[in-house]
């Protein structure tokens, strides 16, 4: 892991151990890299509740809420979608926070959205922020750089 990474996961340990707060992830194409990310460090169990992987547009339904319509009328991959997916892992999870991430990472276009399109969102309690990435890798870089964002916009967020 490089000191970059690792200096992300520590503020995200740092910051939800002082201030006693917890932490859950919804993810599609990140697949479960942002719940490695956090569970990297000894002491993640302090925080961290429960990340789960929704990869398919069925089972972000099933497994966590996500609306029908939301997903018919956006797509899996949207802001509404990453929002939605933030929101309700977060209930599910009874947790201070949570980040979700969706996207395309590649090689080919899906529901019409370019390769690189990642949206990420993160809530809390009464308010749901989320931010639109337009990575230009490698799938494995776009996926990399997707969870490192999604960790430094949790951080920005919970850090207010």
């Amino acid at each position: 892991m490089n000191k970059k990474t690792l200096k992300i996961i520590q503020r995200v340990h740092e910051l939800f151990n002082k201030n006693n707060l917890t932490c859950s992830v919804a993810e599609s194409c990140t697949g479960g890299l942002i719940s490695h990310y956090i569970t990297a460090l000894p002491g993640a169990s302090n925080f961290f509740e429960a990340g789960v992987v929704s990869y398919s547009a069925e089972m972000k339904k099933e497994i966590l809420g996500v609306s029908s319509a939301i997903i018919s009328k956006y797509g899996a991959v949207s802001e509404e979608t990453a929002r939605e997916m933030a929101e309700k892992i977060r209930a599910l999870t009874k947790t201070d926070f949570s980040v979700s991430t969706t996207g395309n990472l590649g090689p080919d276009v899906l529901e019409g959205k370019e390769r690189g399109l990642v949206y990420i969102a993160v809530s809390k309690k009464g308010m749901t922020f989320s931010k639109e990435l337009r990575l230009t890798g490698s799938r494995e870089e776009n996926k990399e750089e997707a969870a490192l964002e999604a960790l430094r916009f949790l951080v920005e967020i919970t850090d207010q």
